[in-house]
């Protein structure tokens, strides 16, 4: 399986991990899942793309990409600054989601985490 596609999988279907998890709520189709997971995937491949061609979290590239997975999660929950920072601290403390991030490349949790919090300073 695609390492891209597990994140997803875990991201879409697993939810309850952290601290603002409570506020999911997992009431989509199938069919809703399949679609929240192909653009998860395509997401993650981007921002996994943008680090390996050595593209700054802070470029506006990047930061692009950011909005694009906040309006993503805006489907499931509406983190504000800190809760949307605390999301993206999942990528880079030992969890799920950092082993995920780091199947698809190495570094990618922290690559993404430092692209979130830089976006959401400015943002929320």
């Amino acid at each position: 399986m695609c390492p891209a596609y597990r994140a997803t999988l875990l991201y879409t279907s697993a939810m309850k991990f952290g601290i603002h998890s409570e506020q999911y709520q997992n009431n989509y189709s199938k069919e809703e899942e399949q679609k929240f997971t192909q653009v998860f995937g395509e997401l993650t491949s981007e921002f996994a793309a943008k680090m390996a061609e050595g593209v700054h979290a802070s470029d506006e590239s990047v930061q692009e990409l950011v909005k694009q997975h906040y309006e993503f999660t805006l489907q499931f929950w509406t983190p504000n600054k800190e809760s949307y920072k605390s999301l993206a601290m999942t990528y880079i403390l030992p969890s799920p989601y950092r082993d995920h991030y780091e199947e698809v490349a190495q570094g990618l949790g922290k690559y993404h985490y430092d692209a979130v919090c830089i976006w959401a300073d400015k943002n929320l």
